[in-house]
């Protein structure tokens, strides 16, 4: 049986202009990574977000879960996948972790690098655009994809 990744990337614009703690500060709805993905190389799930991590990484933000203050938007697409009692391995991760991750670390083989699993050279390379591109104006810790499996 297939694994299938959904999700969406979110930004919080109001951190920047009005900071963090102030009322107007919420995640709002980016793009659907159905729109960037073409493939879901298991490689890539297992180091970024532990699912079918059969290749031994570590990784990156695994068991989070859905995120509290999810916007409006990410919440109704959410529920459109039933929620949590139809999908599994909700997280989240947000650019500024991903921007210090260290990228060259392998699997637990020695033999792929996370880089070569995930990287800009990837399919979720273009998924690493976008949130490149959100971060430079909203900051990178107000940049994040939100996922699921299926």
């Amino acid at each position: 049986m297939s694994t299938d990744v959904s999700g969406m990337i979110e930004c919080r614009p109001g951190a920047r202009l009005w900071g963090l703690d102030d009322e107007d500060t919420v995640w709002e709805p980016g793009i659907d990574l159905f729109l960037l993905n073409r493939g879901n190389a298991y490689d890539g799930l297992a180091c970024l977000f532990g699912i079918r991590n059969s290749f031994g990484f570590r990784p990156l933000a695994e068991g989070r879960g859905f995120p509290g203050d999810a916007s409006e938007g990410l919440r109704r697409e959410f529920a459109g996948y039933g929620g949590p009692d139809s999908v599994y391995g909700t997280t989240w991760v947000t650019w500024a972790e991903l921007a210090a991750a260290d990228w060259q670390e392998t699997n637990a083989s020695g033999t792929r690098s996370r880089a070569s699993a995930a990287g800009a050279d990837t399919d979720w390379g273009r998924v690493w655009s976008v949130m490149r591109i959100l971060s430079e104006v909203h900051e990178a810790e107000n940049v994040r994809p939100v996922v699921w499996f299926h």
